[in-house]
């Protein structure tokens, strides 16, 4: 039997894959700025700064129909706690790219190009997810290959970091810390969904 949480209201779970959508789009930006020459990354910089915008106010236009909507696909709780989460971690992203900039760094090592490919996964399974949460039978395995790749990104993050120390002076080291920090705590926010969405399968199973 199919677990369905009221499927007359769908525009909240629209908005959380419109969310979702701007991870992936803030991913493609963070891409291109790892492969662009340090004279394009201010250009760059805005338009992930666009991103980050249009996520605040899809994270807003959600509050908003969350209190003015009767009937919610979800609780409100798990709602808000989605949105937060998907919010928190475009931040992140616009961090690391400005990072990036402030710094003047021409290039980063290959761990950011692998991290960057972890969370543009975990994006794009994560923007169908939130479109197909009024039916929860196929998301266990959304939840168990988020956690698993946000397990890699950890991985890739030791990694990175043990590399560093080992082939960057200290100042280096410390720039390219931060950006490192930024990406795997992007992942972390793209892990707590997963479990959010774990803990909606559980209750409403």
């Amino acid at each position: 039997m199919k677990l369905r949480l009221f499927p007359q209201e769908s525009a909240g779970l629209a908005l959380l894959s419109q969310l979702a959508r701007q991870i992936v789009l803030a991913s493609a930006t963070m891409a291109e700025i790892l492969g662009a020459p340090a004279a394009e990354h201010d250009r760059l910089v805005e338009v992930m700064h666009d991103h980050e915008a249009k996520s605040a106010e899809l994270h807003f236009a959600l509050l908003t129909h969350m209190r003015t909507s009767f009937i919610n696909p979800l609780p409100r709780e798990d709602m808000y706690g989605l949105s937060l989460q998907l919010n928190e971690a475009i931040e992140k992203l616009d961090a690391a790219a400005e990072l990036v900039a402030l710094y003047k760094l021409d290039r980063l090592p290959k761990r950011a190009a692998d991290q960057l490919e972890i969370i543009s996964r975990q994006a794009e399974l994560t923007e169908d997810a939130m479109r197909r949460l009024n039916d929860l039978d196929e998301l266990e395995d959304y939840w168990i290959e988020i956690v698993r790749l946000a397990k890699r990104a950890e991985r890739t993050h030791r990694v990175w970091v043990a590399d560093m120390l080992k082939d960057m002076k200290s100042t280096q080291y410390a720039r390219n810390r931060d950006i490192a920090n930024q990406l795997v705590d992007v992942t972390k926010n793209m892990r707590r969904i997963a479990t959010q969405v774990g803990s909606i399968i559980v209750k409403e199973s």
